[in-house]
């Protein structure tokens, strides 16, 4: 038996934006998936696929590689980070100004951890 693993860039993302966009339970009702490039190509440093807000806040960007996504948080970063990490998935934090946690999905397989680690980051905020 041979099992499909999803590692295009661009369908991980929007596998990632139908859990984001479309689920109802809380806190994931209040996020929105806004800005979204329907045309965008993957980039070796990431093409920016979309942002999700919380009440109109930016709370995160998702960019696109040949490969897998890059998601920048920017709220509750340290919760996203430990659940992220706890989840095996590949975490590193960015020094700038507000700081950010870029957490890499690279199966599609992941989407369902990155989104925890994404709910957890908003909980935190």
């Amino acid at each position: 038996m041979v099992e499909d693993i999803t590692t295009d860039g661009v369908r991980i993302a929007q596998l990632l934006s139908s859990e984001l966009d479309g689920r109802e339970d809380p806190p994931l009702d209040s996020l929105a998936v806004v800005n979204a490039d329907t045309n965008v190509e993957p980039t070796d440093d990431g093409a920016l696929a979309y942002e999700v807000e919380r009440d109109g806040e930016r709370v995160a960007s998702v960019f696109v590689q040949p490969d897998r996504i890059r998601i920048e948080l920017t709220d509750g970063i340290e919760s996203a980070e430990r659940t992220a990490r706890r989840a095996e998935l590949r975490v590193r934090p960015k020094a700038v100004e507000p700081p950010r946690v870029l957490i890499f999905v690279e199966q599609g397989a992941h989407v369902k951890r990155a989104v925890d680690a994404v709910i957890a980051g908003v909980e935190a905020s």
